[in-house]
């Protein structure tokens, strides 16, 4: 087994959740009795255990009812063999309950001090007072996660405050020290003795009749040391990964950004190929493909992704042509649009030949959504008037799920605030500025108010999404949110970003090259993502090994 699991430690660590597979590993071979060895000179938990039991019978104990004995654990509640002088016990036949002790204050009723305030998973508040003044081990009762693993049990100490929502254990010491117990109760899935469906709770009946793994007490504490050594390995290397994936992210982050901020094509060529020579090296993670796709989408709005051709007609002449239309469409209503300004073109980056600098709001319009009137609902039957919402927008498009209707009624107050199939959808509220293209289906359907829709004309739809989801208009539209407790992207900021327009041609060139581009860093994740899967069933492979080469 430890030969099974040194040799393809490496493997282990690296997969997805490796690290907590070890964790959980650690924690069943030490229930296991896998961890350390037996020492037959140990006095054996059966013998401890049945004078617990016995005790508990026969006492009373301070005025209190007799106990109710519980049953031994049967054989088929074993999920496996214990080594000779272990002994299979409940949690009510090794641990009393305090929970009658305990005490919840609401958050308005507490006055600070220096006392921890426990709650199901930790520390909530400090308080002035306290209940207990000993060490005692909790166990969630509710709002607790009670998987394997997880801080479903944990020791405290000293003067402290527990409230009802941690169930209060005081180990009985002759047979079982605390952090076994807590060993033990986190090494098990205690999900199947979870009550209730809106809340879910582990209440005392469920509690005590857990069954424990009992040792004899010499080697808990040998266990206990083992487990904290081999926990303590397990996050010094999830700490020198995490080092490793940062260090790993920065590189690839510099190596775009040298693309993007390069403005002679010699070094630009340089750094491709810099990169190029060390690619699947770099992209080995699904936030770095997720980086250069960003880096991709921003070198084709600054005109480094395709060739300039000479013959392309000069985006200067398709200025004037919009503009033409525009005035003609809006005589005597039209907005004059204030010019580029030299600082902006400064922030910005040199345009190639042919392209020019355009505020958005001078090759296109913004329109806003629009809410439902006053008094007005959703229709709760489906009708030809769907209401588009934010959350109908995922990932550069309008999805057909969860889709809200209006009735014909409401839809002729708000029939101006429709979207067209040839416009672009903005968001400008709560999540800024996803862009997206409306499907066919979706022509002629209202618009939230939380969106606004693009109007443009002889601008290819696809360039301008591209163009408008690149880091260089997304910052742009950061930088001019409203920061509320509701973020809010105004319509005139957005006609006020910056644009580098390229000559129509140019613009379809670059949308085949980043179609194609983004076609392959998808190819490349999907890859990725199936080794990555490859790597977890291995590592879970491995872990059952090691787990049944211990039965045998």
């Amino acid at each position: 087994m430890t030969a099974l699991l040194t040799d393809n430690l490496p493997l282990l660590a690296g997969a997805p959740n490796g690290i907590k597979k070890l964790r959980e590993l650690i924690l069943e071979l030490a229930v296991r009795g896998k961890l350390v060895p037996q020492d037959p000179n140990d006095e054996p938990a059966g013998e401890l255990l049945k004078l617990l039991i016995t005790e508990a019978r026969d006492t009373t104990g301070r005025g209190k009812a007799k106990k109710q004995a519980l049953p031994e654990v049967c054989e088929s509640e074993q999920p496996y063999i214990l080594p000779n002088g272990w002994a299979w016990g409940r949690l009510g036949d090794v641990a009393d309950i305090l929970d009658s002790l305990r005490r919840p204050v609401t958050k308005q009723d507490r006055k600070p001090g220096p006392y921890p305030y426990y709650g199901a998973s930790g520390v909530v508040d400090y308080v002035s007072a306290y209940i207990f003044d000993e060490p005692l081990v909790l166990v969630g009762e509710d709002g607790a996660k009670w998987g394997v693993g997880e801080r479903t049990a944990f020791s405290i100490t000293g003067k402290t405050w527990v409230n009802n929502h941690a169930h209060v254990l005081r180990p009985k010491r002759d047979a079982i020290c605390d952090d076994y117990l807590v060993i033990s109760l986190t090494a098990q899935d205690l999900s199947q003795f979870i009550t209730g469906m809106t809340v879910p709770k582990l209440n005392q009946a469920r509690l005590t009749s857990i069954g424990i793994p009992l040792p004899p007490l010499a080697e808990q504490h040998r266990i206990v040391a083992k487990v904290d050594e081999l926990i303590v390995l397990c996050d010094r290397l999830e700490a020198q990964q995490a080092d490793a994936e940062s260090a790993h992210a920065q590189l690839v982050q510099a190596l775009l950004d040298s693309l993007t901020q390069t403005s002679e094509a010699i070094d630009f060529a340089a750094n491709w190929r810099r990169m190029a020579e060390h690619f699947h090296t770099l992209f080995t993670t699904v936030s770095s493909i997720d980086a250069l796709k960003q880096t991709l989408l921003q070198l084709a709005v600054m005109g480094k992704l395709v060739p300039q051709h000479a013959n392309d007609e000069p985006a200067s002449e398709l200025l004037k042509w919009i503009a033409e239309q525009k005035a003609r469409l809006m005589e005597g209503k039209l907005k004059k649009q204030k010019p580029v300004d030299e600082m902006d073109q400064k922030q910005s980056f040199n345009l190639p030949a042919g392209w020019e600098w355009v505020r958005l709001g001078s090759v296109s319009q913004i329109k806003g959504g629009k809410r439902l009137p006053a008094g007005a609902t959703f229709s709760s039957k489906e009708t030809p008037h769907v209401y588009i919402q934010v959350t109908n927008m995922k990932d550069g498009t309008i999805v057909n799920r969860n889709l809200k209707y209006i009735d014909g009624v409401t839809q002729t107050v708000i029939k101006q605030y429709t979207i067209s199939k040839d416009d672009l959808y903005i968001t400008i509220a709560g999540t800024i500025g996803d862009v997206g293209i409306v499907p066919s289906c979706f022509d002629g359907m209202n618009l939230t108010e939380n969106a606004a829709k693009i109007v443009f004309q002889k601008i290819d739809k696809r360039w301008l999404q591209q163009a408008l989801s690149s880091q260089f208009a997304q910052r742009q539209f950061s930088d001019s949110t409203n920061q509320l407790a509701q973020p809010k992207l105004a319509l005139h900021r957005i006609a006020d970003s910056v644009l580098a327009l390229p000559p129509l041609a140019e613009q379809r060139r670059i949308v085949a090259k980043v179609d194609q581009l983004m076609a392959l860093c998808d190819q490349l994740k999907t890859r990725l993502t199936q080794a990555r899967r490859l790597n977890e069933q291995l590592a879970t492979s491995l872990v059952e090994q090691a787990v049944a080469s211990t039965e045998e």
